[in-house]
């Protein structure tokens, strides 16, 4: 039971799953701050440019010859890569898995959740399908990013070490989002839920083979969800305490789950707001000691040849996730090597995604997988997951030791990037991918700042 194994499971009411399913069925666009609003506008900006650089990559050609082989040769949902149209359970699988394999999907901290990877593949999908509105977009996407950070908050550290939460509470967000859009009530939302977390998973076990799944745990948490709110919509029961019961997700996939996570200041807390974007192409985990690199190498004008040794001070998370990559044999594998993105910074001053498509034949940044370590921080640890701080210790060819820190990495609230620089963002990923020419950027970037005005949300790309 959840309970003995976590005394705080002791403390749930039993009522968390149906208060998160009436608080999604129940908002309206005109209930959300407008400063909300304009975030979430800038996370399906930022998001879209994800997706259409994830065009051609050998992953998602599969995922579309997948969707082109068991899915529907035509309908109102979009595959943004292909440019084809098909139903919204095949859309939302491929835009889904192409949003994450590029690294650059925003991420909230305190869950370690990657929402717009999830969320904005089945609201869009869905929207499409049913002609909705903008606004209707972004209610139904910030019910997805409100309930879904809040599950992964609940699921807690102990998750994270053995599941990718974005496939797991992102199932959940999925469907949230989706049954927004279908005019769930409060009770269907609840069933909606239930037969979404019964469903999630998503392991990390794949990074020691630089396997693909991590691409199929955001398809398929999207393609799930959104599977559940559809299923909900005509009537199909799921589990009323999925999250909470004594054999739902924290009973299952957590040894420190706390219900009072799951309800925190709901509709007065916006976890929107606290969202990330992401800076360098590569995982969240490595971006704080990459900041704090950057910083000494320019505070003290130093090349890769003038660097010794580097000693990232970091939590246990990152240990957790990036420590079983120690020779990345792919590019989406270095991504996800602490000593291959502090190699990139030293030697290119940028883990980008040219830097990353040219790692595996850089031997300058190659260099130094012998000269970069992880070393668990106490203060670093116990500021986790809420803030992610970047520690390192440099060593120079003379032997001096320099410290640097950021308190904030590039991208977080605090430091975040302004709409000049997601635009900026979003047209270099959308020009990577080549699925549109400048032409098709310079008409697609001002249609997505202006979302919210559509009265039918409609193609995206014509």
């Amino acid at each position: 039971m959840a309970s003995e194994k976590n005394p705080a499971m002791a403390a749930a009411t039993g009522e968390e799953s149906a208060t998160l399913a009436a608080f999604a069925a129940g908002l309206r666009y005109e209930d959300i701050p407008d400063a909300v609003v304009d975030r979430t506008i800038d996370f399906f900006v930022d998001w879209a440019g994800s997706v259409l650089s994830g065009a051609g990559q050998r992953a998602i050609v599969a995922l579309e010859k997948l969707a082109e082989t068991m899915g529907p040769s035509e309908g109102r949902s979009e595959i943004l890569v292909s440019r084809r149209m098909t139903s919204p359970l095949f859309a939302a699988l491929v835009n889904a898995a192409a949003a994450h394999i590029s690294e650059q999907d925003d991420v909230h901290n305190g869950s370690v959740f990657h929402p717009a990877a999830v969320v904005f593949p089945a609201a869009l999908a869905t929207a499409q399908h049913v002609g909705a509105s903008g606004r209707d977009l972004i209610a139904a996407s910030v019910a997805g990013y409100e309930v879904g950070i809040r599950v992964g908050e609940f699921l807690g550290r102990s998750h994270y070490r053995v599941f990718h939460t974005t496939g797991t509470a992102g199932t959940l967000a999925a469907a949230v989002a989706t049954g927004r859009l279908l005019g769930l009530d409060a009770v269907r939302m609840l069933h909606a839920i239930g037969s979404a977390g019964t469903q999630a998973a998503g392991l990390w076990e794949f990074l020691r083979d630089a396997a693909d799944s991590k691409q199929l745990h955001t398809a398929k948490a999207a393609a799930d969800g959104l599977t559940a709110a559809f299923l909900a919509m005509d009537g199909f029961t799921g589990a009323r305490r999925i999250l909470e019961g004594r054999q739902g997700m924290a009973a299952g996939m957590s040894s420190d789950a706390d219900p009072a996570r799951l309800v925190d200041r709901l509709g007065a807390r916006w976890a929107v707001l606290e969202t990330s974007f992401k800076f360098h192409a590569s995982c969240r985990h490595t971006h704080p000691a990459a900041d704090a690199l950057l910083g000494v190498l320019e505070a003290n004008d130093l090349s890769a040849g003038d660097v010794s040794r580097i000693v990232a001070h970091v939590h246990q998370g990152a240990i957790d996730v990036l420590g079983p990559v120690t020779d990345p044999v792919t590019v989406h594998q270095a991504k996800f090597s602490m000593p291959a993105t502090l190699g990139l910074i030293a030697t290119h001053r940028r883990a980008g995604m040219a830097e990353f498509d040219a790692y595996l034949g850089d031997d300058a940044a190659r260099t130094f997988l012998g000269r970069v370590e992880m070393q668990l921080d106490p203060e670093v640890d116990a500021a986790y997951p809420n803030r992610w701080i970047g520690k390192v210790s440099v060593t120079t060819a003379s032997g001096e030791v320099l410290q640097g820190r950021v308190d904030e990495p590039k991208g977080d609230p605090g430091n975040t990037l302004s709409r000049t620089e997601i635009d900026a963002k979003a047209r270099r990923l959308a020009a990577y991918g080549r699925t549109l020419d400048a032409a098709g950027i310079d008409r697609l970037v001002p249609d997505l700042w202006s979302i919210a005005s559509r009265n039918e949300i409609g193609r995206l790309i014509p």
